[in-house]
């Protein structure tokens, strides 16, 4: 059940760090790759900074904010 709930999270993340970002989503498959990447490196660079995340809102805006940061280094590297 977890795992049915981190990926519907990290679908729900990654079509809101599109959103944020560029301003449309990535289909299905792209959303919840970006957003469990997203996910992965938000609960590291928010465990860098002491924090953790607990509830389905918290890992939501933990993925998204992962999301939205990977998405910037992406954008860097393409330039």
């Amino acid at each position: 059940m977890n795992l049915i709930f981190f990926l519907i999270i990290g679908a729900l993340a990654g079509w809101i760090a599109g959103q944020l970002t560029k301003g449309r989503g990535f289909g299905l498959l792209g959303n919840l790759g970006l957003g469990v990447l997203g996910s992965i490196i938000g609960g590291f660079a928010l465990g860098l900074l002491g924090f953790r995340s607990a509830g389905l809102l918290a890992q939501l805006i933990t993925s998204v904010l992962g999301a939205v940061i990977l998405l910037a280094i992406v954008g860097r590297i393409r330039r």
